[in-house]
């Protein structure tokens, strides 16, 4: 019935017939599982006890003010991030504007002001002033000041010398290294295509040969690796396919095999994604894992695939929202990859 909220799937009675089952056969992955499904369990129970409750629903304001205090303080937690402050900038700017909330001029400001200081004299953006130029940095700050969207943020970005920098890192196979020196995965393939885009300095003789380097990490289970000849993973596969999208290939992937590998990967009990075969559930492949499938399915259906391709992904959506809303969320804002100390009764019952 229109707006009646379906009933939550975690007081289905199969619901429970879904944990796992290890055939008496103890191993470490197993004990790990059985833990993660016992702590689920625990919050899904307490949840159960309090039947007035309403649907779970996600925490807007104390993640506002998480990630608000986020813009201008850090604890001393972040310091092993120090090489990644692009991506600080990012996160949180990408969560307010999805949150829909307004980032003040002075603020926004401050972030184009501190981004310029990350970009390099070459070329790029590092991780922190003073750093080398990297593809993850430079794919989150280009990002951040595209979401900012003032002429102040766009005029940050060196368009020339960011070119000068692709070109720097791309590699005779197609492929790209994260920076000058450094490692090839297909991380780095996504975020030059990203930021290429973003600044409209693609062109096919930059990404000459990369479709084929990309295609080559999609194995035999259907995702992608991070190089040729690797176990897929979620995150991998999100960035390969991401990139051939933006490059307009994505329908050189084998699509069904694919989409039989990530829907594959969604959590029977739990709702959440793991980002490979006999992982954990993890939070952040709500992102990678489910992300994924509306570019498979445009591409699907960009193939003749039915109209429900673009009416309904081909995961259970209400499994991995409970999952997020019920699990992942802590009390005072932010969320996290599974249910710890933070998720306690308080969290459900408040």
């Amino acid at each position: 019935m229109d707006g009646v909220p379906a009933p939550l799937r975690c007081f289905n009675e199969r619901h429970s017939a879904e944990m796992f089952v290890d055939d008496g056969v103890e191993t470490v992955t197993s004990v790990e599982q059985k833990k993660v499904e016992q702590s689920i369990e625990e919050v899904v129970s307490v949840y159960k006890q309090i039947h007035s409750l309403p649907q779970p629903t996600l925490l807007r304001e104390q993640h506002y003010l998480y990630l608000k205090k986020g813009l201008r303080h850090l604890s001393d937690a972040y310091e092993c991030l120090d090489a990644s402050r692009p991506w600080l900038c990012f996160w949180i700017l990408h969560s307010l504007e999805l949150l829909e909330e307004h980032i003040p001029a002075v603020v926004a400001s401050e972030v184009c002001q501190f981004l310029a200081r990350c970009q390099s004299p070459t070329g790029g953006f590092a991780g922190g002033p003073g750093q080398h130029a990297h593809l993850a940095p430079t794919y989150a700050a280009v990002n951040a000041l595209c979401i900012i969207g003032t002429e102040e943020a766009y005029n940050v970005i060196d368009r020339e010398k960011l070119l000068d920098f692709l070109w720097s890192v791309k590699q005779p196979d197609g492929s790209f290294v994260m920076h000058v020196g450094g490692e090839v995965d297909v991380r780095s393939a996504y975020c030059a295509a990203s930021v290429a885009s973003l600044t409209n300095i693609l062109t096919p003789k930059l990404f000459e040969d990369t479709t084929n380097w990309i295609l080559s990490c999609q194995n035999w289970e259907g995702g992608l690796s991070g190089v040729p000849g690797l176990e897929a993973h979620g995150g991998y596969t999100f960035c390969g396919t991401a990139a051939l999208v933006i490059l307009g290939k994505e329908h050189m992937l084998d699509l069904k095999a694919l989409l039989r590998w990530v829907i594959s990967r969604q959590m029977r009990f739990e709702g959440g994604f793991q980002g490979r075969c006999n992982k954990l559930v993890d939070g952040c492949y709500s992102f990678w894992q489910a992300g994924l499938l509306p570019l498979l399915h445009r591409a699907l259906f960009k193939e003749g695939e039915s109209e429900l391709s673009r009416q309904r992904w081909m995961f259970e959506q209400q499994a991995l929202q409970e999952y997020i809303l019920l699990c992942c969320q802590n009390p005072t804002g932010g969320l996290l990859d599974k249910p710890g100390p933070e998720i306690s009764t308080t969290r459900v019952t408040a």
